[in-house]
């Protein structure tokens, strides 16, 4: 598929996104968000659902956890036009409330359409929610900053997922700001393991498999954190991130 052919599907689904009525959501949206970046990445980050600004935008984070995000972006030397950015609902939950699972499942045929149309070899999860569906029965205190081979069923057929806290989360909490720096550092890492492995699969190199997480506890934690985009507590940026790797 060209690149042009890539653009054209994917405004095909964010078309039919915005027309969507699957779920009770469509009832309280302003803009549905169907999600944006460049058509030939090889990253795609996946967030839990629009926030207030990005519900009267219709663009991904564009709050002030898209600000956060950009920044971890930065630290690695990538923007967020070299990736592809969603989230597993794309219309926002009223009050910013967690989505809920049949609204979850309405929304699931369109990231699947997305990754089968972007094809990436990461994906990155933002938050619980988004885990979940890529990393189903872990906790995130204990999944951040590692990877697992994603399920082809998700779209995603050849991928790595690797977790991170949602940029909300670290907007609350310092620690979890420095361990989303600290994280993101080993992203482009795993992009260079998920490209071998590819090219390993469909016989173009000799290549070891990459290190998977090991099986985590299936355990309920409590909700530490509201991963929606548009949360307004101030945290500053870490200043020790080190640029590792471009993208393209």
């Amino acid at each position: 598929m060209t690149d042009v052919e890539r653009q054209t599907a994917l405004e095909a689904i964010a078309a039919d996104v915005r027309v969507c009525t699957d779920c009770r959501l469509h009832e309280t949206r302003t803009k549905a968000v169907p999600g944006e970046g460049a058509p030939d990445t090889e990253v795609v980050f996946v967030g839990e659902g629009p926030g207030f600004n990005e519900d009267r935008e219709g663009r991904p984070f564009v709050g002030r956890a898209g600000d956060l995000l950009v920044k971890l972006l930065g630290s690695i030397g990538w923007r967020r036009e070299d990736v592809f950015i969603t989230n597993v609902v794309k219309c926002r939950p009223p009050d910013n409330r967690d989505p809920q699972p049949d609204e979850i499942a309405a929304c699931a045929p369109f990231l699947r359409r997305q990754l089968e149309v972007l094809d990436p070899a990461v994906v990155v999860t933002l938050g619980r929610y988004s885990m979940a569906t890529f990393m189903p029965g872990v906790r995130i205190s204990q999944a951040h900053g590692t990877v697992r081979a994603i399920d082809p069923a998700t779209g995603a057929a050849s991928a790595t997922a690797f977790a991170m806290y949602h940029p909300a989360a670290a907007l609350r909490t310092q620690a979890i700001e420095r361990e989303s720096y600290a994280d993101i550092a080993n992203v482009p890492g795993t992009l260079i393991a998920s490209r071998a492995r590819r090219d390993a699969a469909q016989g173009r190199a000799k290549t070891p498999e990459p290190e998977m997480a090991p099986p985590l506890e299936s355990e309920s934690e409590p909700d530490l954190e509201p991963e929606l985009e548009n949360v307004q507590t101030p945290s500053a940026a870490s200043e020790d991130a080190t640029p590792q790797l471009t993208l393209f």
